[in-house]
């Protein structure tokens, strides 16, 4: 094999290799010798076809696999001898015809052009200073989180008679839908509970309940809307002859022993622990996003080198894929609506490199740090992963696992993880209390 490097500009480089015919030639036909005991032929006894017949058979086709190893196995050598490690997949052209290198006519003579990754030092992460933004769940927050379930866990008392509906009540029905005084599918039910306000039903619909009472016939008139999913039903106008059975004023539940026990507690001490631990779990999760954040910031400042170009693209690319879907979508924010195509590049090109050059740095610090994802850390996101598609966790797992570009995509954010874990145990972090506001503000989500 013989190797020249044609170009070295950057992060990019070109290699011209070439591998002799008579080495392809020799490759071939220690492979027939290798497959020739297993070769069956009609005419031949098992393992005793001629090496002759062997290649007039199949020669062309085992010249094409054994090109195709070569090529992968040359091409990372010419990586590999000199030290290189590819940003990108690297790109391969032949300069030679395939048909005459499967033939045995012509040398395998091939151009490969690959991004490499930049060479850095990582800057000291030890040197690093940080403030986290920590909070801690008030007994106000606990006492509302309690009022909350409360509220969700309500049950409903039967009014006195002649008790008009009000809104937040439930009221207990038979109805019969029709169109154009016609019966239709689907449109009918007896003992139906609907609570009114909460919007369950078509619109219009609980509205006309509002004010009856136990006994009363009600006459409620709607018009299906146009993206109801019974195509037979859309933009169509419906009666309903409603009889209202009972209606049910809400009762809130009192937050007290046989409250917490009647949702499995051994007692209204331990729901509060439950909620307070609940409370805490989300607010530290609020502060990992901070700490990270401003982690990310000071490695950004801290580091400065040439990025993959193709890289960058790759990245900008997808940034940009998305923002074409939320403008179609119309779900730009105010403020992208008001830039030009060209403003919106600049910036999302800026948020490109900067992500490439995080992207880079981790994992830098990760390989130096020898950091890896264990199985049982793959597995446990791959199973977290299949989760969000109940009835189809095995077809996911599968095509995961059939799938080394999906699976990467799975473990990068395990990764990521790991390696801020890493960097903020050795940093200096200081710990900072601030109330949830200030916390929600800081992150973006109040």
């Amino acid at each position: 094999m013989n190797v020249t490097e044609t170009k070295s500009e950057g992060l990019s480089r070109e290699f011209q290799v070439k591998i002799p015919a008579g080495e392809l030639a020799a490759k071939l036909s220690a492979k027939i010798e290798e497959i020739r005991p297993q070769v069956q032929l009609k005419g031949f006894r098992p393992g005793k076809v001629p090496t002759a017949h062997i290649r007039k058979m199949f020669g062309k086709s085992l010249m094409g696999e054994i090109v195709q190893n070569t090529v992968e196995e040359t091409s990372q050598k010419a990586l590999d001898d000199k030290s290189l490690r590819p940003a990108t997949r690297p790109s391969i052209q032949f300069d030679s015809p395939a048909e005459k290198v499967v033939s045995g006519e012509a040398d395998l003579d091939y151009h490969m052009q690959v991004e490499v990754m930049p060479d850095f030092t990582p800057s000291e992460v030890a040197d690093i200073e940080l403030e986290r933004m920590v909070v801690t769940a008030t007994d106000e927050e606990i006492a509302d989180a309690l009022k909350r379930i409360a509220e969700n866990n309500k049950s409903y008392e039967t009014k006195a008679d002649g008790a008009a509906a009000e809104t937040g009540d439930a009221v207990v029905i038979d109805f019969v839908g029709k169109i154009d005084g016609e019966a239709f599918d689907g449109g009918s039910a007896e003992g139906q509970t609907i609570v009114l306000g909460d919007g369950r039903f078509i619109a219009g619909f609980e509205d006309q309940l509002i004010g009856a009472k136990a006994g009363d016939d009600v006459e409620v008139k709607v018009t299906f809307p146009e993206e109801y999913q019974v195509e037979t039903l859309k933009g169509k106008p419906a009666v309903f002859d409603v009889k209202v059975t009972e209606v049910k004023a809400p009762k809130t539940a009192e937050i007290d022993e046989e409250f917490a026990k009647s949702l499995g507690f051994d007692g209204l001490d331990k729901l509060k622990e439950a909620v307070k631990a609940q409370l805490d779990g989300e607010l530290a999760q609020g502060s990992r996003q901070q700490v990270k954040r401003v982690l990310l910031d000071a490695l950004d400042e801290r580091h400065s080198f040439d990025l993959p170009p193709m890289m960058v693209k790759a990245e900008f690319d997808q940034i940009w894929a998305q923002l074409e879907e939320e403008k179609k979508n119309d779900r730009l924010s105010e403020e992208d609506k008001a830039k030009s195509d060209d403003e919106l590049k600049a910036e999302y090109e800026k948020i490109s490199q900067r992500r490439v050059r995080l992207g880079l740095v981790l994992a830098e610090i990760g390989r130096r740090a020898n950091i890896e994802i264990t199985n049982d850390e793959l597995a446990g996101a791959l199973r977290q992963e299949a989760s969000r598609y109940p009835g189809q966790e095995k077809a996911v797992i599968e095509f995961y696992r059939s799938n080394p570009n999906a699976l990467a995509q799975l473990r990068a954010p395990i990764y990521e993880e790991k390696v801020v874990d890493h960097i903020l145990a050795q940093a200096k972090v200081t710990d900072k209390s601030v109330t949830r506001e200030e916390l929600m503000k800081e992150i973006g989500e109040d």
